[in-house]
């Protein structure tokens, strides 16, 4: 350790002077507050956005291939897509509005979706959020509804539903379809839940008045589903552009956008609170200065230069923010550890029953690098301050 380092830790920790030692621990705290902050902030909006991502993922396939007038053929577009480097699987699918028809008459908007039980396991987790039923139950007329329809409308397993085409059929009754509740899934989002209903894709043919080997489109599972933009251009190579393709980023492209700038804007925002913590890294130096005087006109009338003198008061600075930094960084993963594991949420709400942190080291990196800048310019007019003074002025009443 130089001596530049020494001068600085021992005005750091020098135990005379309480209202010094005061000054540099309220410094400390301020910084290890504000970075504490920001980890948990980012950590816990990381952790929702990456929940509400999955969820996505797992209720939508990663793409969607369609055509205006349906896809005609489809078991062969599947084998054309199959065949692509990065594709994992793909199914076909039937979708489209249909109303469902209450027991006191009145008819709700709804979704309906009709898939191939095998093959749909292998694109989305429809599987996985059936909590009850299974897959092989979605027979020619089990229909799976979601929780919250359910609980809207008291369905149980078991129980029939009308559903209404708005297609033409047979004198009225040839649009109603009375299908078996056969499963009951839950992904989370409210939305599906309450609008989604899925039944076997020969029923959903035979529902929106369409032949056997038409289907709406078909839904692909890529092997990394961050890549959809890249795949998304492999897959028109190889199918022309006739079809419509669509990435699941692209479906949510403005709610992404939002929980982007809604975790950057609480960045920005709590980085303040480290802004903030700076003024006592300045007010600490300058009272640091002006106690010093003395120890300064002897440094420099021993010959030392005033770029050391600077020195001296900038390291002090930077070790309040690093020592300010490691606690708050001790502080921020303690806190997520115990948001993640003891902090309960409503289950009902969020799907899931603790808080979803995720700490990323990208994020975490940021965070020291802006406290460090930060503490850093708070050291630039205390420490050139404590440089200007002459000698003759510091020793002039000793």
């Amino acid at each position: 350790m130089n001596y530049e380092s020494w001068i600085s830790y021992r005005y750091l920790t020098a135990s005379k002077g309480r209202f010094l030692s005061f000054l540099n621990l309220v410094s400390v705290a301020g910084v290890a507050i504000g970075v504490t902050s920001l980890i948990v902030v980012t950590g816990v909006m990381t952790g929702f956005g990456n929940n509400l991502r999955e969820k996505i993922i797992g209720t939508t396939p990663h793409v969607m291939v369609e055509k205006e007038t349906g896809v005609s053929g489809f078991n062969e577009l599947r084998q054309q897509i199959n065949r692509i480097e990065g594709v994992e699987a793909s199914s076909a699918y039937v979708q489209g509005n249909v109303f469902l028809e209450s027991s006191g008459g009145q008819a709700t908007g709804i979704f309906i979706r009709g898939i191939i039980p095998d093959t749909e396991a292998r694109v989305t987790k429809v599987n996985q959020y059936l909590v009850k039923g299974t897959l092989k139950d979605l027979t020619d007329d089990g229909v799976f509804i979601g929780s919250e329809l359910a609980r809207y409308f008291g369905y149980r397993l078991g129980d029939t539903i009308t559903v209404i085409s708005p297609g033409s059929g047979i004198a009225g009754q040839g649009w109603r379809y009375h299908l078996k509740v056969a499963g009951i899934f839950n992904t989370g989002m409210a939305d599906y839940d309450l609008s989604l209903v899925i039944v076997n894709l020969k029923k959903a043919q035979v529902i929106f008045g369409l032949d056997s080997h038409i289907a709406t489109g078909l839904g692909v599972k890529l092997k990394d589903p961050y890549a959809a933009k890249e795949m998304k251009k492999a897959i028109y190579e190889v199918i022309g552009y006739g079809f419509l393709v669509k990435t699941w980023i692209d479906i949510n492209r403005n709610l992404f956008e939002a929980l982007f700038l809604e975790k950057w804007g609480l960045f920005i925002i709590l980085t303040l609170m480290v802004l903030v913590a700076s003024f006592n890294i300045v007010s600490t130096l300058i009272v640091t200065v002006t106690s010093k005087i003395h120890d300064i006109g002897i440094l420099q009338s021993i010959g030392v230069p005033k770029r050391a003198i600077r020195r001296i008061f900038t390291k002090q600075g930077v070790f309040i923010g690093m020592l300010g930094i490691f606690w708050g960084l001790v502080g921020g993963i303690g806190l997520s550890y115990i948001l993640k594991t003891y902090v309960q949420v409503p289950q009902e709400i969020y799907s899931i029953d603790h808080v979803p942190v995720d700490l990323q080291s990208t994020d975490i990196a940021i965070i020291v690098a802006a406290a460090m800048v930060i503490s850093y310019l708070a050291t630039i007019y205390p420490a050139a301050k404590a440089a200007s003074l002459q000698p003759v002025d510091a020793l002039r009443y000793e």
